[in-house]
C-alpha cells in the first residue's frame, strides 16, 4: 500500500498553500482520498504533479492548458521521459512566441511600445493616425511580431 500524505505535508513539500491545493483539486488538476476522519490524503505522485503545475504556470500556461496536459498522463503516475518530451514538443511553439514577445518588449521598452496612445513624438512617425488601432487593442508592436 502506498503511504498517503496529508495536505499540510504536501503544502510544505511543494511550497503551495493548502487553499491552492484544494483549488487545484476542485479544478481537477490533482486528486485526493479521504481518511476515516475525512481529511485529505494525497498519493506521493501528487507532489510531482504539483511541481509540474508550478513550472507550467511559470511558463504562462493557463489552468485549462495545464489540465489538458495532465489529463494526458495516467493518474497517480510520475511523468516519464517520453511524457516530458511529448509535452515539451507541444509547448515549444507557445514558449517561442513568449520569448519573441519578451524580446520585442525588451528592445522597445525605452521608446514607443506601439500602444496607439499618440502621446509620444515618435508615435506620429511609428503609428501615424493611430493605424495600429485597427489591429486591435493594446501594445500591437509588442503583441504582433514584425
Amino acid at each position: 500500500m502506498v503511504p498517503e500524505i496529508p495536505i499540510g505535508i504536501v503544502s510544505e513539500r511543494t511550497g503551495v498553500a493548502s487553499s491552492a491545493l484544494r483549488y487545484y483539486e476542485s479544478e481537477g488538476l490533482i486528486s485526493s482520498e479521504r481518511s476515516e476522519g475525512n481529511q485529505r490524503r494525497y498519493h506521493p505522485a501528487t507532489i510531482r504533479r504539483i511541481s509540474f503545475i508550478k513550472v507550467a504556470q511559470q511558463l504562462g500556461l493557463t489552468l485549462d492548458e495545464i489540465r489538458e496536459a495532465l489529463e494526458s498522463l495516467p493518474e497517480n503516475r510520475t511523468p516519464n521521459e517520453r511524457d516530458w518530451t511529448r509535452l515539451a514538443r507541444n509547448w515549444r511553439p507557445r514558449i517561442d512566441e513568449q520569448i519573441g514577445m519578451l524580446e520585442r518588449l525588451r528592445d522597445r521598452l525605452d521608446g514607443c511600445i506601439g500602444c496607439g496612445c499618440l502621446s509620444l513624438r515618435t508615435c506620429k512617425l511609428v503609428n501615424p493616425d493611430d493605424q495600429l488601432g485597427s489591429h486591435g487593442p493594446g501594445p500591437r508592436t509588442i503583441i504582433e511580431p514584425d
